[in-house]
Formats: C-alpha cells, structure tokens, sequence
C-alpha cells in the first residue's frame, strides 16, 4: 500500500534497487536510504526495470522458496547474477539472504517443502526448522572485506525475525558478529563473499553511520564526489513518526474510554 514502493525510476546519484517480492516483508529497512542525499532507492520487479543499479538488495520475505521461484521463473536471478558478475554490491537481507545461498532445504514443510538450488553467490545452506528466532540484537561488522570495507568496525542494530538457519560451507566470511540482547548470548551473523553480503538483522541499515558508508563506498566505486554528502538522524525521525501517529491516535480516539479500560477492563 505504501507509494514508494512503486518507485521505478532512479533519479540520479548513487542508484540502489530493491527486489520487489510477491511476499515482501520489513520493507522499512531501507527507509534510512532513502532519506540520505544523493540516493535514488526503487523498487522493480522484472530484469527490464532493473537496468543499470549500484547495488541490489534482495529484501525480506514471508515465503524465500516460493519468491526465489518468481524470480527464476521472470529472469530476475538471472539479471542479479549478470550484476554480480560485474562487481556490483549484491546485498541480502534475511529471505534475501537466504536466498544468496547454495541450497534452501524445507524438511518440516515449513514453507513449500522439498529443497531448491539457491543463487550460488554465497557459499552457504539454509535449512528451515520449525523454530522461529525473535530478538533484538546489536553488534558490529568484524572485518569487511570488497567494496564495504569501510563499515570494518561499525556499529549495527536491529532485530532477528525468521525461520530457517544457514550454515556457512569454505569460502564463506561472517558478516557480523551480534548479541542477542535478550539472552545476552554472542554469535556470527551472515555472510560475505567478494561484492556479495547478507545478513538475518532487520534493521541493519538505521545506525546513521552504516547507512552512509554503504553509500559512500557505492559513490566511490562509482567515481562520484561524496565529500557533501548529509546523513541523517534516522533515530530521531523515527521519533518523529511517532510522535505524528500518538498526535493522530490522540486525536481522533477516546483516550480517557482507552485509559478507562487498560485500568479498569471492559
């Protein structure tokens, strides 16, 4: 329902396309690259809408089988691998991720069931399990290597919503290393290969500082000047939403009946 999904055309600078899935999910993980200056951020869905991008992000999804399907069968992979052959960032964000891989196994039917061959861009496997992982996670980025070498050392957030475990096989770097601020237990997350990234956080983009070295090195690479370059509080404009939508709540609800409720029940 959202308009800027239907975001087809780059307006110059650095051009990131978003994968637009059947089943897209978390679409707001890119919010904080579409406020940065500079950035075209669209949405296509067929290999002639994605021309000439900088980057391509493989977003989250309510079904990774069935949406990886749709794109073999409408030439998007193709079009994605042909990207990633030219050294563009290819970048994945938990089905997107999942995606990226060499396999994708469904043994309890989670999903469609059965087993599908992934993209191949990241040496890894994803196995779906019936067990859903739920949590707030915060970390950093170890040691990038390619075009985001820059984010060696950076701060992330976000959190963990998905079915499914991937397992890295040689040749496979982690991305990030985070800890689940609910269990407060430590792990790796993702994957990196060359000019292919990915990763199970949502929200991995909304630290100001990732949003603009992403951006930054895609302006390199790119041979754009990116010394002008503003970031943004993403934070604080979240906050803002907010506060927009309590103003709203508040104005066309009957607060004292809600208050009255909460404290009292029905």
């Amino acid at each position: 329902l959202a308009e800027r999904l239907n975001r087809r055309e780059c307006t110059g600078g650095t051009d990131i396309a978003v994968i637009r899935l059947p089943h897209l999910s978390n679409f707001t993980d890119f919010d904080v690259l579409e406020h940065l200056d500079g950035v075209s951020l669209r949405y296509v869905e067929n290999p002639e809408e994605l021309g000439l991008p900088d980057a391509v992000i493989l977003p989250g999804t309510k079904n990774t089988m069935e949406d990886l399907l749709w794109m073999r069968q409408n030439g998007l992979e193709a079009a994605v691998l042909k990207k990633a052959a030219e050294g563009k960032v290819i970048f994945g964000v938990c089905g997107g991720y999942q995606m990226l891989g060499e396999s994708l196994s469904d043994p309890d039917h989670v999903e469609a069931g059965g087993e599908i061959k992934g993209m191949g861009l990241l040496p890894m496997h994803t196995i779906f399990r019936d067990s859903k992982t739920r949590t707030r996670v915060q970390g950093r980025f170890p040691q990038v290597k390619g075009i985001l070498h820059t984010l060696t050392g950076t701060e992330l957030e976000g959190y963990e919503i998905h079915m499914g475990e991937s397992i890295l096989s040689e040749g496979a770097e982690p991305f990030t290393e985070i800890t689940d601020t609910v269990k407060m237990e430590s792990k790796t997350d993702g994957a990196a290969c060359s000019n292919v990234y990915g990763s199970y956080v949502h929200g991995i983009f909304d630290k100001e500082e990732v949003a603009k070295k992403i951006v930054e090195a895609l302006g390199e690479a790119k041979g754009m000047d990116v010394s002008q370059m503003t970031s943004v509080d993403f934070a604080q404009f979240k906050e803002t939403q907010y506060d927009k939508l309590a103003d709203g709540l508040r104005k066309h609800l009957d607060m004292k009946k809600i208050y009255e409720i909460l404290e009292q029940g029905i």
